[in-house]
């Protein structure tokens, strides 16, 4: 019974001029909504600049969640900022975990640049692992380039 009542409605207020003009407004706004994507660079290691970091992508979520609408955030490391990617010295890998784990239905990505991993392999002597929460690219710079490029806005907190 509800449910025909609400179609009823619906008609109806398509039927008067006024409604229908609204209505197919939104419509078109709806349709024409760009995607909302975020791209944040950790180029320091620094645990209150990855922390920082990791509060806008998380304010940035939860901002459109409220809204009904998704994001897609990717935070960029490279530099002494791939330290907040790797498993051996980040200080922030339960954040990463625990931010990554709340973002559905948005989404959330970690990269990870590989000309630092390898550069920091060649100085320390051993392999560079990095959370499995992370993706590694091969340059944090280009990636950041390419996802600008694309549209995407930038933030370097």
């Amino acid at each position: 019974m509800r449910r025909w009542v609400l179609q009823a409605i619906v008609a109806f207020a398509a039927s008067v001029p006024l409604f229908s003009a609204a209505l197919a407004d939104n419509a078109k706004a709806h349709r024409s909504t760009k995607p909302h994507r975020l791209a944040i660079q950790v180029d320091q290691n620094d645990p209150a600049i990855m922390n920082l970091a990791l509060n806008n992508a998380a304010n940035v979520i939860e901002y459109y969640r409220a809204k009904g609408e998704d994001v897609s955030v990717d935070v960029v490391t490279y530099g002494p900022g791939l330290h907040m990617l790797r498993a051996d010295t980040s200080p922030v890998q339960d954040r990463i975990k625990s931010l990554k784990d709340m973002a559905f239905p948005s989404k959330i990505r970690f990269s990870a640049c590989n000309n630092t991993r390898e550069n920091m392999a060649k100085k320390e002597g051993h392999p560079i692992d990095v959370l499995s929460e992370a993706v590694v690219v091969p340059s944090g710079v280009v990636r950041l380039m390419e996802l600008q490029e694309k549209g995407w806005s930038y933030v370097r907190p």
